[in-house]
């Protein structure tokens, strides 16, 4: 079959002030029609690169500067500008990674799709908008009519991420490249987007380029995969032989880094060590050669070449390894050499402080970090329960939420009346322990931040207690508050948006130390540099500004910024949410050695059901401002009660192309999540589930106990055993046990 698209040895130049980066180098490769080849690596690595390349999209001084880039035979390299107008968004479409800055704020979805089709179609705005209209159907998304008036604030993420794959697919392009599509979105909205670019792309007999650092996004839909490393191919190959028997000690680390589902959480996750090279500077040797606990002097003194192993895999390593798991002779005899090689290199060419932050995490293979566990496991009878049981599971609780109710005033009008409100927060109870990791888990939009706030008194309550070691914290005011809120600190989601960008580090992690007038310069200065060497960041970082760090330094000066005044509880707001699976690892570790080391309490609140998985205690799934179910880890993973919780857990990807191929699509989670403004009556997850009866939508349910001690659910036909459902509910037809339904 000639290919769709043939890449040969592409590269790409960034032209800077004073240097000149090399983002692509040498890259080949093709992609045929109807065939998903994924593009994997860190950030860096050149992905991103490489498809601005392929649509002749490059930043300001980047030029392809070698190679050939041919769509159908084609050589779009040569191409006049005029002419690659007409190919790019017509043959060629790209869906770009953050929706929000891609579409235009001041037009509306129809006239920005419209706009698509009228430059590459010679038809009239009404016509334009007609296919407007059709290609959001074609894409899901719900109402398309009314949409096509909206604005993009006006939408969900799920929803927009659906309008930029409309305007790509409006001319019917023969090739889609899908910069990271999923990135920012909920389990089951990324589900939902995934199942309909593979929809799509069967449809159309499209070919599609899906570049991720996702490696489980990767596993369920790419035919082939392309490892990326400092702007070259480090290993290609097919899915499986990617996952299962990789070749490149760079492949084999990104698998590793990965937490999912199945982690044993007594194992630390192996981090990759220091970071990719200065692409300005490229070393002659082997890039990833400083990184790797394989590395002999020869990685040191010579450059590997990209080698064909088979017609199947390409891999460019002097010593490769076999799947997944390193032979432990083979990891003993190189370990030496390895640690030499980057003290030597890594120093020269990463960032401040990175380096020096991983060599103190623990190593893959060392021991497992202590755990507080404070739930005791027992038979237990099911029965109808109500959200005050929630109370009592723990004994000697550090905090304890009962009723908490939060909501926001909908205002309109010059005299701004109130005209409804947001339910944030809705009649929430539950206890976390001294020492432990409680996980809240849900969709955007579900009450999982603000109940975060409402715990470090960021914001009040409406109604219901908030009880810190037996102190009612909203009740406090003014000096004994400030006092309080020592002990309760927030690790915000971004750590770049929550740092000053005039301040230097020294000044932000000052600031609290001089708000809570603790000790004098000299001695906050001292601290300073204790935090900045405890969460893996030398001195020099005092004097830097937040820009000047990568993502996973930030996120270590956030979490040195809470650590500041000693708190006994961090809320961690998505704390590894936007980062790579390299960096996510070390900072998963770093928090977990963080806790054994200060007896801290954890709040984690996530979308990522598999940090949430491999970091908590006990889980509490919210959805739309409720607690639906709340359980020991181990409880809520393997035996959900509640079809919202195993709809989660059904949408998440796993690292493995047959496991997640083997995925029952039918019984995934569909729909968007409903106003929290008008949540629906009854049951507020009826109008997605699969289970809904009339009762459902005529009475709210209690909670129901299980056969774990403090393992409840609030459904009225829970997927576990429970107790009798009420008075004119009739079992569910086809419930299948453990599952939603047949």
């Amino acid at each position: 079959m000639a290919s769709l698209l043939e890449v040969e040895d592409l590269r790409t130049d960034i032209r800077m002030r004073k240097s000149t980066v090399q983002a692509v180098d040498g890259v080949s490769l093709t992609i045929q029609p109807g065939e998903t080849v994924g593009l994997v690596g860190e950030s860096g690595c050149g992905k991103t690169m490489t498809g601005l390349s392929v649509m002749r999209l490059l930043p300001a001084g980047g030029r392809v500067v070698g190679g050939s880039i041919k769509l159908q035979g084609r050589d779009l390299t040569s191409l006049p500008d005029s002419e690659m107008r007409r190919v790019r968004g017509n043959d060629i479409a790209m869906v770009f990674q953050d929706p929000m800055t891609s579409l235009d704020p001041t037009m509306t979805v129809g006239d920005q799709i419209a706009e698509a089709v009228r430059i590459h179609r010679d038809v009239t705005q009404k016509d334009a908008l007609e296919r407007a209209a059709e290609v959001l159907t074609l894409v899901g998304m719900p109402r398309p009519l009314e949409r096509l008036r909206s604005y993009p604030h006006q939408l969900s993420g799920g929803m927009r991420q659906r309008v930029v794959i409309a305007i790509a697919l409006a001319c019917e392009p023969k090739l889609l490249i899908a910069d990271e599509p999923t990135t920012a979105l909920d389990v089951t909205i990324q589900a939902q987007i995934l199942e309909l670019l593979d929809d799509l792309k069967a449809r159309l007999n499209m070919g599609m380029l899906l570049i991720t650092h996702d490696m489980g996004v990767i596993a369920g839909r790419a035919d082939r995969v392309i490892v990326m490393y400092a702007g070259r191919i480090v290993e290609s190959g097919d899915a499986e032989m990617i996952f299962h028997s990789m070749r490149h000690p760079y492949t084999q680390a990104l698998l590793q880094s990965i937490p999912d589902v199945a982690t044993d959480r007594s194992q630390v996750l192996y981090s990759i060590p220091g970071l990719p090279p200065d692409l300005s500077r490229p070393p002659g040797n082997c890039r990833f050669a400083p990184r790797c606990r394989y590395a002999r002097p020869r990685c040191a003194d010579e450059d590997p070449p990209l080698v064909a192993e088979n017609l199947a895999r390409r891999y460019a390593c002097f010593y490769p390894v076999n799947g997944r798991q390193a032979g432990q002779q083979q990891a003993a005899a190189t370990l030496e050499a390895a640690a030499t090689l980057e003290a030597a290199a890594t120093l020269e060419t990463a960032p401040v402080g990175e380096t020096d932050g991983n060599a103190e995490l623990p190593a893959a293979d060392g021991p497992a970090v202590a755990r507080v566990s404070v739930v005791a496991a027992g038979p237990a009878p099911a029965s109808q329960a109500t959200s005050g049981d929630l109370i009592g599971v723990i004994p000697d609780p550090l905090l304890v939420l009962e009723h908490v109710v939060k909501e926001f005033p909908i205002t309109h009008g010059l005299l701004q009346r109130r005209v409804g409100s947001v339910k944030a927060v809705s009649d929430v109870s539950f206890e976390v322990g001294r020492g432990e990791t409680f996980g809240l888990v849900g969709e955007s939009g579900c009450g999982k931040t603000t109940l975060g706030r409402l715990i470090v008194a960021l914001e009040k309550p409406d109604s219901g207690s908030i009880r810190f070691d037996g102190v009612e914290v909203p009740r406090l005011t003014g000096r004994p508050l400030r006092k309080q809120r020592r002990d309760l600190q927030l690790i915000f989601q971004d750590p770049y948006s929550s740092q000053d960008p005039r301040m230097r580090v020294v000044s932000i992690l000052r600031e609290p130390l001089i708000s809570q007038r603790i000790g004098t310069r000299k001695e906050q200065h001292d601290r300073i540099r204790d935090l900045l060497n405890e969460v893996g960041l030398t001195p020099r970082a005092m004097d830097l500004y937040p820009h000047e760090f990568s993502g996973g330094q930030r996120q270590r000066i956030g979490f040195a910024r809470a650590l500041t005044l000693q708190p006994r509880l961090i809320v961690a707001d998505e704390p590894v949410s936007a980062l790579d699976v390299s960096i996510q690892s070390q900072v998963l570790n770093l928090m977990r050695r963080l806790q054994g080391e200060r007896e801290l309490t954890y709040i984690i609140i996530s979308h990522d059901l598999s940090v949430i998985r491999y970091l908590a205690d006990r889980v509490g799934v919210m959805y739309l401002g409720k607690l639906v179910e709340i359980g020991p880890s181990s409880e809520i993973y393997e035996r959900p009660a509640h079809p919202y919780t195993a709809g989660l857990l059904q949408a998440v990807p796993f690292p493995d192309p047959v496991r997640e191929r083997a995925k029952d699509k039918q019984g995934s989670m569909k729909g968007e999540l409903p106003s929290a403004v008008n949540p629906p009556a009854g049951c507020r997850f009826r109008t997605r589930c699969p289970l809904a009866q009339d009762i459902c939508a005529e009475q709210e349910p209690n909670f129901r106990t299980f056969a774990v001690r403090g393992h409840l659910a609030a459904c009225h036909f829970p997927l576990q055993t429970a107790s009798e459902p009420s008075a004119g509910a009739k079992a569910p037809l086809g419930l299948l046990p453990g599952g939603l339904a047949s």
